[in-house]
């Protein structure tokens, strides 16, 4: 089995139909998708509003 892992920049308010179209163009089985937190201000470090900046999306290859 092989595996990939795409880095995919975001703006979670705008991008939800992007990141669609990302996910349809893959030709593997997308196994998870890992968001990055950007931690930039004291609310953000208690986790009262976070931004994600970008999403760890892992793929598993089809085989030959």
């Amino acid at each position: 089995m092989k595996y990939k892992v795409h880095k995919f920049e975001i703006e979670m308010e705008r991008d939800q139909m992007r990141l669609e179209e990302f996910i349809n163009t893959l030709r593997g089985d997308v196994i998870s998708i890992i968001p990055n937190n950007k931690k930039v201000s004291l609310a953000q470090i208690y986790g009262i509003n976070r931004k994600v900046d970008f999403l760890y999306i892992i793929e598993k290859l089809p085989v030959g």
